[in-house]
């Protein structure tokens, strides 16, 4: 993207988000990942799945759910000693289809936290049964953890998410800018992480307050065809 003869480069100060239980925004499309961190240690079965788009949620639920169980992260890759950790304390395994596993070290992993009595948590995007998993023993154990699925924002959620990142970065905004912007905007909490991202950057660059016009300016950049008024 081509820098106007304007803009200036502004400084990158550090925008550490709000990741308490205090900060998390409730929504239906939240309420059965929440209920299973809060509901913790009772928990119906000892591994967890949490699925999910990018930037959903997962990893400011597993955050909490890290700090309520005193969990450590794993990642069960061939000759890890993560199944050693999992028989002496609950584990998290953050985007499981990302990183990838070995499939004999997962098993083991869930064979400990069953055997101990500790737990799993693991989160991804994609359900666990599209995952390439070759060990059927693995598969079966992956078919008898609790799954849940994280669904996609609706605009009441998009709206509060929009306004807790603005927060985080210490600006507050006019409503009627983040009903335009939730109007217009993909159907993403990516999306939203990303305008606000820009946003900043363009009202630092040029010295401006957040308008209207600015957002319809970061819009545009990203594609949005839906920018009538």
């Amino acid at each position: 993207m081509t820098r106007r003869p304007f803009e200036q480069l502004p400084l990158a100060f550090g925008h550490d988000p709000a990741t308490g239980r205090e900060d998390l925004l409730v929504s239906d499309r939240l309420s059965a990942a929440i209920a299973i961190v809060d509901h913790w240690p009772d928990w119906p079965s000892p591994v967890v799945i949490i699925a999910g788009p990018v930037g959903s949620g997962k990893s400011h639920l597993a955050s909490i759910w890290r700090e309520r169980a005193r969990a450590e992260p794993i990642h069960p890759a061939a000759g890890s000693d993560a199944a050693d950790i999992a028989a002496r304390k609950p584990v998290l395994f953050e985007d499981a289809d990302r990183q990838g596993f070995d499939d004999t070290a997962l098993f083991h992993v869930i064979n400990s936290v069953r055997q101990h009595g500790t737990a799993l948590l693991m989160t991804t995007r994609l359900w666990p049964m599209s995952w390439p998993v070759t060990l059927p023993d693995l598969r079966s154990r992956l078919k008898a953890a609790t799954v849940v699925e994280i669904g996609e924002p609706d605009d009441e959620l998009l709206t509060q998410v929009l306004v807790k990142l603005f927060a985080d970065r210490q600006l507050f905004v006019d409503e009627r800018l983040v009903g335009y912007i939730v109007a217009r905007m993909e159907r993403s909490l990516e999306a939203a992480q990303t305008i606000v991202e820009r946003l900043d950057h363009l009202a630092l660059a040029r010295g401006t307050r957040l308008t209207r016009t600015l957002a319809a300016e970061v819009l545009a950049e990203l594609g949005n065809p839906h920018l009538s008024d």
